[in-house]
């Protein structure tokens, strides 16, 4: 990776309308109350992980950098919105002249968080804040959830090779962005173009079944794979019969062939007996991929087996089981107008059972134990203390309303990495638990 998080950035469509009515709406009635220009913090955060997860993982900041970059109204959306009669006419001129001037503060792309955490800040007057509210928890809700569930996929292949290839089990700009989200989660590589397009994620590919059945033979198409490709590719070999395929895959590419697929079976039975087949034949360099319904589990359950690489699709790109990460986006302080000298007043939901929130501009810090292992998630609206002023956790990303926080996607990949390793071991395990630290308020 050698560019800007979003890769290429031309063409990138407008996200104003990427939103619910009723945001446009509160920004009419705000505007006619003369409160629209107040003060505010926005803040996301969820109020608990996935159901089992033990942490979560922070995704989606640079989608969502671009998405606020580029909400604005053109004549077209506001020539919909006024044919609709969604909002006014005052309203209406007033979006004509929208872009954010505020700031937001953020954990950092690839960063781990738990309930609580204040994931993303946006300060600004209610009106810009509040619009924003929609697109930002649709990025930051999809890609987390891909993301951590890449997580724990990585966790489980203890460093073997991971491939995305989910584009054909979702909508196609969601996979995209889950290619993107699951890289930051510790995949190496993805099958979707339009990912390596935009991110400048490593691509791969080579054949699918059909390939092999327009061919008479197994042999001629395997010869026709590698007289395109060359020796190194990866041929599947579970079209007809599995012994007999890696036998003739041999015979054509020689013991210098790159890969073999198996994508159907008892992939730890058929893995042991493949490798042992293939190192019979003297091709003991050709690495085994395995795909077919994998999950962080069925990964698991072959961590004996000979297996280089694992090809994993539906399970990924719907978070395994986990598609949604509940963030929410609540106003949690607000001054009585646009005078930044006017202090903030805390507000929170106060309904009953598990809906309620805790007022106040947050900061966020991770306590570590004597080993330097994380211990609590710290929360709190006053000073900071002065043993965790160096492990705050929030940076700024968008200042008087311009990016100033793009990182290269394989930064957030790194950082990733490092703040799992800072967890405790049993944030690893998939077995269904609390979160792996608490989050203590301050």
């Amino acid at each position: 990776m050698n560019s800007a998080d979003l890769g290429r950035r031309v063409g990138v469509p407008s996200t104003a309308l990427f939103t619910d009515q009723y945001e446009l709406t509160m920004v009419q009635a705000a505007l006619k109350a003369g409160t629209a220009d107040r003060r505010s913090v926005f803040e996301a955060f969820t109020r608990r992980l996935p159901e089992g997860r033990r942490y979560g993982v922070v995704a989606g900041i640079g989608r969502v950098l671009d998405a606020v970059e580029n909400f604005h109204f053109d004549d077209e959306m506001l020539t919909f919105l006024r044919e609709q009669n969604v909002v006014d006419g005052p309203t209406l001129a007033w979006l004509a002249d929208y872009g954010f001037s505020g700031d937001i503060w953020g954990y950092p792309e690839g960063e781990v968080y738990f309930p609580g955490s204040p994931i993303l800040r946006v300060e600004g007057s209610f009106a810009e804040c509040v619009l924003l509210e929609t697109v930002i928890l649709s990025i930051l809700n999809h890609d987390s959830a891909i993301a951590a569930a890449a997580s724990r996929m990585s966790a489980a292949a203890g460093g073997r090779g991971l491939i995305e290839m989910g584009a054909r089990r979702t909508h196609e700009l969601s996979a995209v962005a889950s290619a993107r989200a699951a890289y930051i989660g510790g995949f190496d590589t993805t099958s979707d173009l339009a990912a390596g397009f935009r991110y400048n994620i490593p691509t791969v590919g080579t054949s699918a079944h059909a390939f092999t059945l327009l061919h008479d033979t197994e042999r001629d198409a395997f010869r026709a794979q590698v007289d395109s490709l060359g020796r190194g590719t990866t041929l599947l070999v579970d079209t007809y019969d599995v012994t007999e395929a890696v036998r003739t895959a041999v015979e054509v590419a020689g013991t210098e062939l790159g890969a073999v697929r198996i994508d159907s079976g008892d992939l730890l039975l058929v893995a042991h007996r493949v490798r042992q087949q293939l190192d019979e034949l003297g091709a003991t360099e050709t690495k085994i991929v395995v795909t077919s319904d994998l999950d962080e589990y069925a990964i698991a359950s072959l961590a004996a087996a000979p297996v280089d690489a694992y090809g994993v699709g539906t399970q990924l790109v719907t978070g395994s089981g986990q598609p949604t990460c509940s963030m929410v986006y609540k106003l949690v302080a607000r001054a009585g107008s646009a005078d930044p000298a006017e202090p903030l007043r805390p507000v929170a939901k106060k309904s009953l059972g598990a809906k309620s929130s805790v007022g106040g501009r947050k900061w966020a810090a991770r306590r570590l134990d004597e080993n330097g292992v994380a211990e609590a998630e710290v929360v709190g609206t006053g000073a900071v203390p002065a043993e965790l002023a160096d492990r705050q956790l929030l940076v700024e990303l968008v200042k008087g309303g311009e990016v100033i926080a793009r990182e290269p996607l394989d930064a957030a990949r790194e950082r990733h990495i490092a703040a799992r390793a800072g967890l405790p071991m049993s944030a690893l395990q998939l077995s269904r638990g609390e979160p792996v630290i608490p989050t203590e308020y301050a």
